[in-house]
């Protein structure tokens, strides 16, 4: 396994001194945003998508440090029903890395309205009353699938190989079987982007998940969640306070080792391994309550502790 972070955790630095940190982090490589809700402060995609001399500037800062291009990150609601824009950016972010050589996307489902018309997303979570039933089926059927079939085959045409759909609430796909639903839907193009910040305030297991997932865990989100017992015991998992307000709330996302200490992420890392998985953890920094290169510091640390890196050599002796 290979460790990067993704570029928003250092969304205050300019982007020179942000490949300067990670080289002296001791990380592999970077996962850039390029839109959708990041303001991209360190990628200019349109630019970038019209000037063959800025791909080749932007690799080169990458190339002259030892760093790689782990992914484009273009996380957000492609399927918002007043945002088109937001589609617009990931199918660009697939052209943009068809062009620089990136074979993996990392974004999500979206997660359209409930019908026709509409014009907020709408997340059904709950299978009563019965129209949730009739909400689903039309987000699926007549947006979800069509759109992933669309962009499966865009990303075809570009030589992008994985989209890597991040686990996350407020989607169509949030858990692993909405995530095998659609990939049996598109192809196996699409797969998962495990982070296991989202289904611990999700309730699952990241552990289980990466078993089940196996070959359709694309790309891994290292990041952390803090749950919050005395505010949970009374507000359950369904949050809706504001996410500075950490007292307040009964999950937070927070630095590695945080909500979870080392032992944990030692079995996950053991766990990505069981299930085939040994490409980038990518650290997320979005802890409000710590300095971000502090954050990523401990958390860089925590991650060099307990993941594999080497092959393994083992083999029974003859006897």
């Amino acid at each position: 396994m290979r460790l990067a972070f993704v570029s928003d955790s250092l969304a205050g630095l300019s982007f020179e001194a942000m490949l300067d940190e990670a080289v002296r982090l001791g990380v592999a490589g970077v996962e850039m945003n390029t839109c959708g809700w990041s303001t991209a402060p360190h990628l200019d995609l349109e630019a970038l998508l019209a000037s063959a001399d800025r791909r080749r500037a932007f690799r080169a800062a990458f190339e002259a440090r030892g760093l790689e291009i782990v992914a484009l990150n273009a996380n957000g609601n492609p399927l918002h029903p007043a945002d088109p824009a937001q589609a617009e950016g990931l199918h660009d972010t697939i052209r943009l890395a068809g062009e620089l050589g990136v074979a993996t996307v990392c974004t999500m489902s979206g997660l359209p309205a409930g019908c026709p018309g509409d014009r907020m997303p709408n997340w059904v979570v709950a299978s009563w009353p019965p129209e949730t039933q009739g909400i689903l089926r039309y987000q699926w059927e007549e947006v979800l699938i069509p759109f992933w079939t669309r962009t499966v085959a865009l990303a075809r045409a570009h030589g992008v190989a994985r989209i890597a759909l991040e686990l996350h609430g407020n989607q169509c796909v949030y858990n692993v079987p909405s995530l095998m639903r659609l990939r049996a839907a598109v192809g196996p193009a699409v797969g998962a982007n495990l982070d296991p910040s989202h289904l611990f305030w999700m309730g699952a297991d990241p552990l289980a998940a990466a078993g089940a997932l196996g070959e359709a865990l694309f790309h891994v989100h290292a990041k952390d969640t803090l749950r919050n017992a005395p505010v949970l015991a009374t507000t359950s998992l369904l949050e809706t306070g504001p996410l500075t307000d950490i007292p307040g709330r009964s999950w937070s996302y927070v630095t590695l080792g945080f909500g979870h200490g080392e032992d944990w992420w030692r079995q996950f890392c053991y766990r990505l391994r069981m299930a085939g998985y040994d490409g980038w953890l990518s650290i997320e920094h979005e802890d409000v309550l710590l300095n971000a290169l502090e954050g990523l510091e401990k958390s860089v640390a925590l991650l060099k502790g307990v993941m594999p890196v080497a092959p393994a050599d083992y083999s029974p002796q003859p006897i």
